[in-house]
C-alpha cells in the first residue's frame, strides 16, 4: 500500500528535498505541499495523506496549531503528524506531542531515518528522535503538573506495568525482557492500554504515563 504524505514547511528549497527523498521509493507517494500553517490544514483536508511532515515554525499558523488543528479535524483515523524540524529544544517537542503528533524528527536525521520514521507513524505507531526522546523522559518529566488521572483505574497491574517501562522509553523487546513476558505479549498490552485510555499511540501513552504520575512509581 502506499504512503500518502503531505509536506508542510515554509522553505521551498526543504520541501523540495524532502519531495526528492520521498519520491524515490515505491511505497511512499507526496500528494502535497504547504508553505504555511493554514495551508497544511487545508491541504490536509482536501488531499487525505497518512501522513503529514510538519515544520514547527511557520508563517499564519505554526506547526503545533497546525497539528492540534489536523488531528481535531480528522479524529483518530485521520492523518498522522510527524514533526520535522531543525528545533531540538524541549517545549516543542512537548508542544508537538500534546496537540497531537505522532513523532519528532531533527532535520538532520538520515534519508534513511526518514523514511522509516515516515513508515512506522503511517503503520500506527509512534517515533522519536534518539536525541531527544531521553531528554523527554526526563528533563521535562520533572517539570510537568502531576495529578492522579481516575482512567488508571481501567488498567491492570500488568498493563500499568508495560505502560510504566513504555514511559521509560523501553521498546517492546525490552519489556519483555524486564517483565518477563514474549515480545507479542507486551504488543497486546500496549494496544489494549491504548484502547482503555483511548489514546492515538505510544507517544501519547508517554505523555499520558508522565501527566498521571505513573512514572513517578518505583521502577520494578
Amino acid at each position: 500500500m502506499t504512503i500518502r504524505v503531505l509536506i508542510a514547511d515554509d522553505q521551498s528549497l526543504v520541501r523540495t528535498g524532502l519531495q526528492m527523498i520521498l519520491d524515490n521509493t515505491q511505497d511512499i507517494e507526496v500528494v502535497g505541499e504547504a508553505g504555511t500553517g493554514n495551508e497544511a490544514v487545508d491541504l490536509a483536508a482536501h488531499t487525505k495523506p497518512d501522513v503529514v511532515l510538519m515544520d514547527i515554525r511557520m508563517p499564519d499558523l505554526d506547526g503545533v496549531q497546525a497539528t492540534k488543528r489536523i488531528i481535531a479535524d480528522h479524529g483518530p483515523d485521520g492523518p498522522r503528524v510527524l514533526v520535522l524540524t531543525t528545533f531540538d529544544r524541549d517545549e516543542y517537542v512537548y508542544a508537538a506531542l500534546r496537540a497531537g503528533a505522532s513523532g519528532f524528527l531533527l532535520k538532520d536525521s538520515l534519508a534513511a531515518d526518514l523514511l522509516s520514521a515516515v513508515r512506522v507513524v503511517a503503520a500506527g505507531e509512534a517515533t522519536l528522535a534518539p536525541t531527544v526522546t531521553r531528554r523527554l523522559l526526563t528533563r521535562i518529566a520533572g517539570e510537568l503538573p502531576v495529578r492522579e488521572d481516575p482512567r488508571l483505574a481501567l488498567l491492570t497491574a500488568r498493563e500499568r506495568e508495560v505502560l510504566q517501562q513504555v514511559a521509560r522509553g523501553r521498546s517492546n523487546a525490552e519489556i519483555a525482557e524486564l517483565l518477563c513476558l514474549s515480545t507479542g505479549t507486551v504488543k497486546t498490552h500496549v494496544g489494549h492500554i491504548l484502547t482503555k485510555l483511548d489514546l492515538r499511540d505510544r507517544v501519547q501513552a508517554v505523555v499520558f504515563a508522565h501527566e498521571s504520575g505513573l512514572t513517578g512509581a518505583q521502577e520494578r
